[in-house]
């Protein structure tokens, strides 16, 4: 049934290589990248509530490696030239 189909794929095998996995990319489920991503991810969660200045007297922070700003109760995340008010669970 097959034997057709190997002969017609026969002059293509120095073109085809041996498919390899590459663990330790970022996309990866298992890599440090991606469990870190994922992490900060499900720890800050961004609002649809945007200021172009702080309030006064915030102190900037690091969560997960992101960098967030902190006023009273309220944290605010730089994104695109203004700040976007996130919720930290």
């Amino acid at each position: 049934m097959f034997a057709g189909l190997v002969e017609a794929l026969t002059p293509f095998a120095p073109f085809v290589g041996d498919a390899q996995a590459r663990v330790g990319r970022p996309l990866t489920p298992g890599s440090v990248a991606g469990v870190a991503r994922r992490t900060t991810r499900r720890t800050i969660r961004r609002t649809t509530v945007y200021v172009t200045r702080l309030p006064a007297a915030c102190v900037k922070t690091s969560i997960n490696g992101a960098v967030l700003w902190h006023c009273g109760s309220t944290y605010y995340q730089p994104y695109g030239g203004r700040y976007v008010v996130v919720h930290v669970q």
